[in-house]
């Protein structure tokens, strides 16, 4: 049984139920088991896919995102969704490391391609909107491949197979694709499905974007896979954020902090509190989140609930039960239903609580491997164990708390300092509306750390007392040596602060000034 078997029992039980909200339509469970079908009949009878190949998708979020990730699923194929926000050269890197048969592109998209076709030469360009000049058209490779009763499926698929292909950031050398089989998606799914209690009764408002694990997994797919309804936003706007609740009485939400930001910065989110009622539950994710962001929410009236994990657990590895949020606002929860957790020294020993160490995730959630890669594989798995790179410790409950990553860890003099805990620390700051802390060397203690801050319009909060409001929150050898004001911080698509790139602004003012040496409360 493949995924979109799901989507077929529904289509046959709950034929009219609508499956997918998007842009004023709406699109029926019968009607995306049909449009599915047209997928695979493309894939296979038109573009001749064989198991294991690849397929590529260029769009923002879409209903045709989801039926050809479905349309994979029983094709045997593999999806790899493009980070439409890209430049040309980095699409080409990621499409010459996965080597794709084929290429499927939204209209808005077709010109950028066309920039790069010199150097895909070796690609099936495929366009929604028209056929010529090297693009053939969906509409009539599905006109010409046939019934799809006629057509020969292909047998002995496994649900160890890859479907999903998703690569990391690479801020820190050569793209990683992280290989997600059928398996790991359904009982992602599983996880999601705990964690949400989720029903068919539910209505999830997708705005994240879909070519991450995030955006895709954490509720789109699971509600689908449930029965559920999806209101898809091509891309996050605050206005249509609050206009989809006009439509429909949207139950599950998630975000990142910048987006809870932005919502919570209009007069809607007051304003409109009725309306937005039917709200129960708002997951959070993808990077640190604020105390006092958990605890406003949960005042407000509806949990804010976190959930960790990365594109290598698919990504859901720990999550926090609704009823706890505000009680636990700093944990990112407790470990998935059906995934394995464990926190670990340099050695691999079993660390105990409250002690930090390295988070090691096990479970049918977590990725295969990396594509072509044997070497990174091999350099983060220990057996069965998945070395996520994250910093962090359990509480006698069993919560977790992320401390940072273990290569943002700064080591001065000789003691660890957890950048995380610093952030979380200067997020409680008036005036303070976001903040990264990363190491700076220092000729004498190694390293120490700069807080690289954003202070809202308005504020008069100055370095010195950025830097006073640490002391004796946190100890001493831990407090930031330096606070640096910059208009924003850089972040990737999912609201992630790039930590490299605050290095590099803070180690390049260091050297504009001379300086080899700590100098603190300047600005």
């Amino acid at each position: 049984m493949d995924l979109s078997d799901w989507i077929k029992c529904h289509a046959d039980t709950t034929p009219d139920k609508p499956a997918i909200l998007f842009e004023g339509g709406e699109i029926s469970y019968a009607s995306l088991a049909h449009q599915i079908d047209s997928y695979v009949r493309v894939l296979i009878a038109g573009l001749g896919i064989q198991p294991g190949q690849r397929v590529a998708y260029l769009g923002q979020n879409s209903p045709e995102q989801i039926a050809l990730l479905f349309a994979c699923a029983r094709a045997g194929a593999i999806l790899l969704p493009l980070n439409w926000r890209l430049a040309a050269p980095e699409h080409v890197q990621l499409l010459q490391l996965s080597t794709p048969r084929a290429l499927f592109v939204e209209p808005g998209f077709v010109e950028h391609v066309n920039g790069m076709r010199d150097r895909i030469e070796d690609l099936v360009l495929v366009s929604f909107a028209y056929s010529g000049g090297g693009w053939q058209s969906f509409d009539e490779l599905a006109a010409q491949a046939g019934d799809i009763s006629s057509m020969q499926v292909p047998t002995g698929l496994s649900d160890k197979d890859g479907l999903l292909l998703c690569y990391t950031s690479g801020t820190t050398g050569t793209p990683k694709g992280a290989l997600l089989s059928k398996n790991a998606l359904a009982w992602n799914a599983e996880n999601s499905v705990d964690m949400h209690d989720m029903t068919t009764d539910d209505i999830v408002l997708t705005v994240l974007p879909m070519f991450h694990v995030g955006g895709l997994n954490i509720q789109t797919m699971p509600a689908l896979i449930t029965g559920a309804t999806v209101m898809i936003l091509r891309q996050f706007e605050v206005d249509h954020f609050y206009k989809a609740f006009d439509r429909s009485p949207i139950t599950l939400t998630l975000v990142v902090p910048t987006v809870m930001h932005l919502l919570m910065a209009d007069e809607r989110w007051h304003r409109d509190k009725d309306k937005l009622a039917s709200l129960r539950m708002i997951a959070i994710g993808s990077t640190t989140v604020p105390e006092s962001l958990v605890n406003a929410v949960c005042d407000w009236g509806v949990p804010l609930v976190q959930v960790y994990g990365s594109t290598e657990t698919c990504p859901i590895a720990a999550y926090t039960p609704p009823k706890d949020a505000k009680r636990k606002p700093a944990s990112t929860g407790k470990t998935a239903k059906y995934c394995h957790m464990r926190i670990a020294d340099m050695s691999g020993k079993d660390l105990p609580i409250g002690e930090s160490g390295e988070i090691l995730v096990s479970g049918p959630n977590v990725m295969t491997e990396y594509w072509r890669d044997p070497d990174a594989t091999n350099e983060v798995f220990s057996g069965r164990w998945l070395h996520t790179g994250d910093i962090g410790h359990f509480d006698e409950e069993g919560f977790l708390f992320v401390d940072g990553r273990l290569k943002d860890m700064i080591i001065s003099g000789g003691e660890n300092i957890y950048p995380a805990l610093i952030e979380s620390v200067l997020s409680e700051l008036d005036g303070i509306e976001e903040v990264a802390v990363v190491g700076r060397p220092d000729d004498h203690w190694g390293e120490v750390a700069v807080a690289v801050v954003v202070v809202r319009e308005g504020s008069d909060v100055n370095a010195d007392r950025i830097l006073d409001f640490c002391s004796g929150r946190i100890s001493r050898f831990s407090c930031p040596r330096e606070a640096v004001r910059v208009d924003h911080l850089p972040r990737n698509a999912m609201g992630k602060v790039m930590k490299k790139e605050v290095r590099q602004l803070v180690q390049k003012r260091a050297i504009s000034r001379g300086q080899s040496k700590n100098k603190s409360g300047s600005e």
